[in-house]
């Protein structure tokens, strides 16, 4: 009897945004975890530079526990130049690249182009989800509760620094908290409680992004919903960060290791559904695919539920909330990257029977 070939599954990480580091890490749990007897990997490293490296360089930096893709002096055409031979062969891809140039569309139109099924949500809902301000803004179109925010560009920051000031304390009341509007991991993100602190967390806001968003602080519990599925998604049990500091910043989900994960969240009944539906809204509301992890600040005077963003490539490492979740629910983290893949493939199917896709 012939054995079945492998599905060669490329697992995509690293790249040039300020999350390449912790896209090494998620890479490496999720190589670990993933059924070999069923999927052939194809580790496709990008380094900070932007290129691709091949699957055999890959394998040597997964191997070596580094915290980055090896540097390489080659950008630019030779950047371009790698992508067609690193992903040669691939049946279906799976990234991980968190943030800009992963995580934001322009990854998944690349795959698009190149007619390679892959996992997580689609071109649009990538970049709908990475821009906070857009994002909030369909929230609000669909009836979604979302806290009050203003949006402010960079140059109007760099030229008219005291109108912004003004404008922001007009609006809000301190102390509110100041991010990049295309972002992850918390990176940019400072929370500011008088004039001073606010100017100096849009100066760092500025450094990672065009577009500064200032949000309502919400006295709250921080509560995660992870979402499974494409035109009929199911929601996870939900789970509620304790941050060893203000807020659950990049160091308390990557270094310092004090935050607690509470799973399942202890909240009463007809509260843990009203927030599942929730996320199950958000979900279809920017036409997510494969998977999202849903976050919510839950008021904790009124128990009013509010969404703060969806991750449409959440944390895969061995403490990311979004396997956890389904672990929680029964699933196991290898189960889960099988039902990944397979809602890939599915999905990449179904818009194969669109007329304007030619087969």
């Amino acid at each position: 009897m012939t054995r079945a070939k492998k599905l060669r599954v490329g697992i995509i990480f690293g790249g040039r945004s300020g999350e390449h580091e912790v896209s090494v890490i998620s890479a490496r749990s999720l190589i670990n975890a993933i059924d070999k007897s069923k999927y052939e990997v194809v580790p496709l490293g990008i380094t900070k530079k932007g290129v691709w490296l091949s699957p055999k360089q890959t394998g040597q930096i997964v191997n070596a526990e580094a915290r980055e893709v090896a540097t390489t002096d080659a950008g630019g055409k030779d950047a371009v130049q790698s992508l067609a031979p690193a992903l040669r062969g691939v049946d279906v891809a799976f990234p991980v690249v968190h943030g800009t140039f992963g995580e934001d569309g322009t990854l998944q139109g690349l795959l698009e182009l190149m007619d390679i099924p892959y996992v997580g949500a689609g071109v649009l809902a990538s970049a709908i989800c990475m821009d906070k301000a857009l994002m909030k803004e369909i929230f609000l179109q669909d009836g979604l509760p979302t806290p009050a925010f203003g949006v402010f560009l960079r140059s109007y920051w760099e030229t008219q620094p005291g109108e912004v000031v003004e404008t922001v304390e007009r609006r809000f009341s301190y102390p509110c908290f100041v991010k990049p509007a295309n972002g992850g991991s918390s990176l940019g993100v400072s929370r500011a409680s008088n004039s001073e602190e606010l100017r100096r967390a849009l100066d760092e806001a500025a450094l990672w992004d065009r577009k500064l968003l200032v949000e309502e602080a919400v006295n709250a519990r921080e509560i995660e919903c992870s979402v499974l599925g494409n035109d009929d998604p199911k929601a996870s049990v939900l789970g509620e960060i304790m941050p060893a500091s203000h807020f659950y910043d990049y160091e308390a989900k990557y270094l310092s290791g004090s935050s607690r994960l509470v799973i399942p969240a202890e909240l009463p009944e007809e509260k843990t559904e009203e927030i599942r539906q929730l996320a199950l809204q958000a979900f279809r509301a920017v036409d997510c695919a494969g998977m999202g992890r849903v976050d919510f600040l839950l008021d904790r005077v009124t128990l009013t539920p509010y969404l703060s963003e969806i991750n449409t490539i959440p944390g895969f490492t061995s403490i990311s909330m979004y396997p956890k979740l389904w672990e929680a629910g029964g699933l196991s983290y290898p189960e889960l990257i099988d039902r990944l893949i397979i809602l890939a493939l599915e999905r990449y199917g179904d818009k194969r029977k669109s007329l304007a896709i030619p087969c």
